[in-house]
Parts: C-alpha cells; sequence; structure tokens
C-alpha cells in the first residue's frame, strides 16, 4: 500500500468527519489536507492518551514541535516521530507515522504545514502542563484558538496555495472554534472520566451551547462567501453542517449524531453515499 492509500485509509478509521471532505478534494490539494490533518491528528492523539502523564504529554509534543522545525530533507522526516518508539506499545499508528504523514505534504506548501504543526504541538505542550484548565471564557478562546482556530487559518492558507480562493481570516477562525466547541461538548463525560474539563467555572450547558452557536454563526459567513464550486466550500461543508446538526442534537438530548443522521446530512450537500 502507497503512502497517499495508507494516509487514506488511516484517516477512514480515524474520522468520520473529516475522511469524505478529505477524499473528494482534487490531486495536491488532497495530499496536503490529509497530511496536515494527520499531523494534527498525531498530536492530538498524544494529548489524549490517558497512559501518558501530562509531563510526558509536553516533553513529547514539545519533541515533535523541534524536529518538524529540524526538517530539512527527506531523511529528517523519519526523525519527526523518532521519540515516540519507546511508547508504540501506548500511542496509536497514526500518532508513530507523523513522521510518514508529513512527508506526504506537496513541496511547495510542506513547510506550512510543518509550522502550523510545530506552533499546535508548543500550544499543547502549554495546556498539558496546565491540566488544560480553563477558568474564564478568555481561557476557552485561547484553547479553541490554540487546537483548531489555527487550523481554521492553515485550511486558508492551503486554500489560497491551490486556486487563489481568498478568504475571512477572523471567520476562519471561528471556523475551527465552532468545530472544536461542539466537540467539547459532545465529549464532556470523556474528558472528566480522565480529569479534564473545557467548561469555564460557573458555565452551564446552555453558556457552552450559546458559545458554540456564536462561532458557527461566523463560521457560516466563511463557508457562504467561499467560491461555488470550490475544493474549499466542497471540504468545508461537511464539518460545518455536522457541528450544527450535532449542536441541534444535543440540545434536544440526544449524545451526538447517529451514523444514519451523519450521511443523511452529508448527502443533502454532496449527494456522497456511502456503502
Amino acid at each position: 500500500m502507497n503512502l497517499q492509500n495508507r494516509a487514506l485509509e488511516t484517516l477512514k478509521q480515524t474520522s468520520r468527519t473529516f475522511y469524505i471532505p478529505i477524499v473528494r478534494l482534487p490531486g495536491e490539494l488532497k495530499d496536503a489536507v490529509a497530511s496536515a490533518y494527520l499531523c494534527m491528528r498525531a498530536i492530538d492523539e498524544i494529548e489524549d492518551t490517558p497512559e501518558l502523564d501530562n509531563h510526558t504529554k509536553a516533553e513529547l509534543l514539545r519533541g515533535i514541535s523541534q524536529r518538524m522545525q529540524e526538517v530539512t530533507d527527506m531523511e529528517a522526516y523519519a526523525r519527526i516521530g523518532a521519540d515516540l518508539a519507546c511508547y508504540n506499545n501506548v500511542l496509536p499508528e497514526v500518532s508513530l507515522s507523523i513522521g510518514e504523514w508529513a512527508s506526504l505534504a506537496p513541496e511547495t506548501i510542506a513547510p506550512r504545514i510543518w509550522d502550523a504543526t510545530a506552533a499546535m504541538a508548543d500550544r499543547m505542550a502549554y495546556w498539558a502542563e496546565h491540566n488544560w484548565t480553563i477558568s474564564t471564557e478568555a481561557d476557552l478562546d485561547r484553547y479553541t484558538f490554540s487546537v483548531a482556530g489555527a487550523v481554521g487559518l492553515l485550511l486558508s492558507d492551503l486554500w489560497a496555495w491551490y486556486d487563489d480562493t481568498k478568504t475571512n481570516r477572523q471567520y476562519a477562525i471561528a471556523f475551527g472554534r465552532g468545530l472544536q466547541a461542539v466537540n467539547i461538548i459532545r465529549n464532556q463525560r470523556e474528558d472528566f472520566q480522565r480529569g479534564v474539563s473545557f467548561i469555564p467555572e460557573g458555565w452551564t450547558n446552555t453558556d457552552v451551547q450559546d458559545y458554540a452557536r456564536r462561532q458557527l454563526k461566523q463560521a457560516n459567513l466563511y463557508v457562504e462567501a467561499l467560491p461555488k464550486g470550490s475544493p474549499a466550500l466542497g471540504f468545508c461543508q461537511i464539518p460545518y453542517i455536522l457541528a450544527q446538526g450535532t449542536l441541534d442534537a444535543i440540545a434536544l438530548g440526544k449524545p451526538k449524531l447517529s451514523r444514519y443522521d451523519v450521511l443523511n446530512l452529508v448527502e443533502k450537500v454532496t449527494n456522497f453515499k456511502s456503502a
């Protein structure tokens, strides 16, 4: 199995939200977005692995950041995940293979992806060291920017690199923030079980949902401004509509969207049908 096919198979196994929009992208843009997503997912899994203490997580994440900044040739890719090898019994394959995912990026945009991954790894290390303590809305804003708003900015750069699609970068940040806020709401129980809460002190579920809806309102402006028929629009519609659908389902008391709901929403915007 070549690297592109392996990347897509890993995507399929790790994200039902992003596999479909990524696999539909054309040519080099597909490789670029897949590379970016898998690199980000790799460090996200390190952050979430319960078998690692926070100090170890921070060390590994900062190590990845440093390795990303050292890339100068093909051999350097193999060194990106070198520090993870001794944790191959607890870390998932998507994390252990981060060097391969980094090498998937087309040469002309790869440095932007490495830079974004390195910066996010450093930010995640900070939050690990502080046990993801979210006391105020400002803390929540910083966290959601760290792990998702910055991804919105990276996507904007990828659209511009591929076909010169221009975007409102503030709305791009809200696009990422909105998706992350919905994830926080959806995963509250799992986060609580590992001793973490991303909810500001004194906030109710209504407060958190209002925060997510404010971000998604701007995210909608971002999506609506994308050119009709562009790869950027084809990509962004899917995670946006799934985030909005998830928020609506949670407001009705459901824990998340069912597989049927997901496929139904995706089909509405893409005519994509899954076997």
